[in-house]
């Protein structure tokens, strides 16, 4: 019979012929070292989008507000991360980053405005 070593400590493991581990700590430890590159990646957008919907939210507080670009790259807003985009029939581009949104107006103006549930 084959002696089988854990993937992660390389101890023996005991147990059901197809285990792979010897715990579940070694199998969490592998696991996540073999993610770990697209959990990072998830992990920054997320981030991103999190610190982009704070940005609107917090300067769009009437539900619709005008604010330039100055301000908005002032508090950190990257406008290469938002979660949907709606294009109305008259041709206006609004971004979404979830329920609050931007649409670029003339002379770097935004229109910030909240999607109603």
């Amino acid at each position: 019979m084959e002696k089988r070593i854990c993937l992660e400590c390389k101890e023996p493991v005991k147990g059901r012929v197809d285990k792979k581990f010897c715990s579940d700590h070694c199998r969490n430890a592998y696991n996540n070292k073999v993610n770990k590159d697209s959990k990072n990646l998830i992990r920054n957008i997320n981030n991103r989008l999190r610190k982009n919907y704070k940005i609107l939210s917090e300067l769009n507080i009437s539900g619709k507000t005008k604010v330039t670009r100055t301000n908005l790259y002032d508090k950190g807003f990257d406008f290469q991360f938002f979660t949907s985009i709606y294009t109305t029939k008259t041709g206006n581009t609004y971004f979404y980053v979830y329920n609050e949104g931007y649409l670029a107006l003339e002379n770097d103006i935004f229109l910030l405005i909240k999607k109603e549930s």
